[in-house]
């Protein structure tokens, strides 16, 4: 089963495709410094932005990857971003990451709401078997959020991604199966 990026949606928030005609909504949030520091993601200008909207869409359309834009809908506005990425349709298996949300929804819940709605969609509509999360090993607030989800930290990767700084970081790898999700 192949499919197109979906629209994803509850009463908190609203994900849709990223697209070319629509990135540009998040250049305020892009731009926030050091707002991605622990990836290996540059989105900092628009020019950044937008290779970064086209790599994605070009895994999209490679049916590897979905890119969404986050509309916040208590706040309306537009938050951020996430992907589902690496897709393995012969083995069911991808990964929820390239997360990223301006810093004013950071302990929002927002991004909850947003892991929420994909790990449903992924595992009730894919019927995907597993969700895998890659997590710089220094960013706690990241990895205690997916371990609040349910995820289970399964090993790390040591100095496996280099940064845009230069650092060389670990990598902590999370994954939750269909049998343990709650949702």
């Amino acid at each position: 089963m192949r499919t197109t990026t979906p629209i994803l949606e509850n009463d908190f928030v609203k994900l849709a495709p990223l697209t070319l005609r629509n990135y540009h909504l998040l250049l305020p949030i892009a731009s926030q410094e050091k707002l991605v520091q622990y990836s290996p993601s540059d989105i900092g200008s628009a020019e950044a932005l937008k290779k970064y909207v086209e790599q994605a869409m070009e895994k999209e359309r490679n049916f590897s990857a979905m890119p969404f834009i986050i509309y916040d809908k208590k706040c309306s506005i537009y938050a951020g971003s996430t992907q589902f990425m690496n897709i393995d349709y012969k083995n069911k298996v991808l990964e929820i990451g390239s997360t990223w949300v301006g810093r004013e929804f950071h302990g929002t819940g927002l991004n909850g709401q947003v892991k929420l709605l994909m790990l449903h969609y992924v595992f009730h509509e894919m019927l995907f078997e597993k969700v895998e999360f890659k997590i710089d090993e220094r960013n706690v607030r990241s990895r205690k959020a997916v371990e609040k989800l349910g995820a289970k930290l399964e090993g790390i990767l040591r100095k496996n991604v280099y940064l845009l700084d230069g650092f060389k970081r670990n990598t902590c790898c999370y994954g939750i199966l269909k049998e343990e999700w709650n949702g």
